[in-house]
């Protein structure tokens, strides 16, 4: 068997982070009709370069089959997601003061949920999604969108014709790119002499810390240190300034990135502060990588006989949400409709679906309160707080929230 190679550096892959077995594409829904029909199973086995310690899997599927026209995720069903959006905004509009001569491009633009909070302002702004179906949303709010994947040549192609961008966004896109200096180059291409690139991502040390196996998936080809992107990045001409620690998805990071030739940037303290953070927690040695499978079946050995004690006192136990670290979760353990009857999603796109593997039905939110379940399985669970809030009324009958990650715990 011929080993894979790392998709910066090009090392050949031996080193496992961690093997969560076989699974479906975690976005890969299914309709009543598919049920019976043969789904495909990849292995989901994240390995980390020995030599550029960037953590990543192979690739089985390509991005133009995971990204297409009945793509699934729509960011503006999360109202915690369009606070942070519209928080985003006012910050970088202000710190990069900008305006209607400005220009702004977001790569994974999906349907708008961003972009519309910079045209409010009168900010000129165009969307790169690669997803039609999605794209057809943000151009139904008014939002210029290209459907198409963003790369160096795609890039060269649109400053052709358009001018160069004074800021690049890509928020949660970063880690879904299989070809990495494909993209980044991209991203250089597209920026003006002193603009600047911002860029979220999960952070991998808050992954490792907080035990997030479930983030790993199919669609998330890569998974970022900051010692990792830095270098990355820099490979490209692109320095990076300055890093804010977010909240979101369980802990992430903002890069901000330019031109290593821009003098109008000048570096951040907080860049050597994490840094020295990641060095301190080992993220600069290989051998710190390699007990995390070991924290990861712990997890798994818990969730499974925290459920089979509940089934044993039959409880009733159902899900909230349809994430994609939910399928991987479910899959990874083997939990089906007999532990699960049901889980809900406020997406109507993924409502009347199934679960890719597990099968298990999705319905409306307004379900769970028609079943009264013992317990609600919270699978999204970087978005407990707005959960616990909109679903509060479960507590009329006793019902009680359970979180799976870092480890399975019933909220109070």
């Amino acid at each position: 068997m011929t080993a894979c190679l790392c998709r910066f550096c090009r090392t050949p892959l031996s080193r496992t982070f961690a093997d969560l077995g076989m699974c479906p594409v975690a976005n890969a829904f299914l309709s009543p009709a598919q049920l019976n029909k043969m789904e495909p199973f990849y292995p989901l086995h994240a390995y980390v370069c020995e030599a550029c310690l960037l953590v990543q899997l192979e690739d089985f599927e390509t991005p133009e089959h995971i990204f297409n026209d009945q793509y699934a995720y729509f960011s503006s069903y999360s109202d915690s997601w369009l606070d942070h959006a519209r928080r985003y905004t006012e910050l970088i509009a202000a710190r990069l003061d900008l305006n209607a001569n400005s220009f702004v491009v977001e790569i994974a633009s999906n349907d708008g949920y961003l972009l519309q909070y910079f045209v409010k302002k009168g900010i000129p702004v165009l969307g790169i999604e690669p997803s039609g179906n999605v794209a057809s949303a943000a151009k139904a709010k008014g939002i210029d969108t290209r459907v198409e994947f963003l790369t160096a040549n795609s890039a060269q192609e649109l400053v052709s014709k358009r001018r160069k961008a004074d800021l690049v966004i890509g928020n949660n896109v970063l880690a879904h790119v299989p070809a990495l200096n494909d993209f980044v180059e991209g991203l250089r291409i597209l920026l003006c002499e002193n603009g600047v690139i911002t860029m979220e991502f999960p952070h991998l040390l808050c992954l490792i810390q907080e035990n997030q196996f479930d983030t790993i998936y199919h669609e998330h080809f890569s998974y970022f240190s900051f010692l990792a992107v830095t270098r990355i990045f820099a490979t490209h001409k692109l320095r990076i300034f300055d890093v804010d620690r977010l909240s979101t998805h369980g802990g992430s990071l903002r890069i901000y990135a330019t031109h290593e030739t821009s003098s109008r940037w000048g570096e951040q303290a907080s860049v050597a502060k994490l840094l020295a953070e990641e060095q301190h927690a080992g993220l600069n040695d290989i051998s710190s990588y390699s007990t995390f499978s070991e924290q990861v079946n712990r997890t798994k050995l818990d969730l499974l006989r925290f459920l089979i004690n509940l089934k044993q006192a039959n409880k009733k136990v159902v899900g909230y949400g349809a994430p994609a670290k939910g399928n991987t979760l479910l899959n990874f353990c083997g939990i089906r409709s007999e532990f699960l009857d049901f889980t809900v999603d406020k997406s109507p796109q993924k409502q009347g679906m199934f679960l890719p593997g597990t099968h298990v039905p999705i319905v409306a939110p307004e379900k769970i309160f028609e079943a009264k379940p013992d317990y609600v399985l919270i699978l999204p669970w970087n978005l407990r707080d707005e959960i616990t809030s909109q679903m509060a009324g479960i507590t009329a009958w006793g019902g009680k929230f359970v979180v799976p990650i870092p480890q399975v715990r019933i909220l109070d």
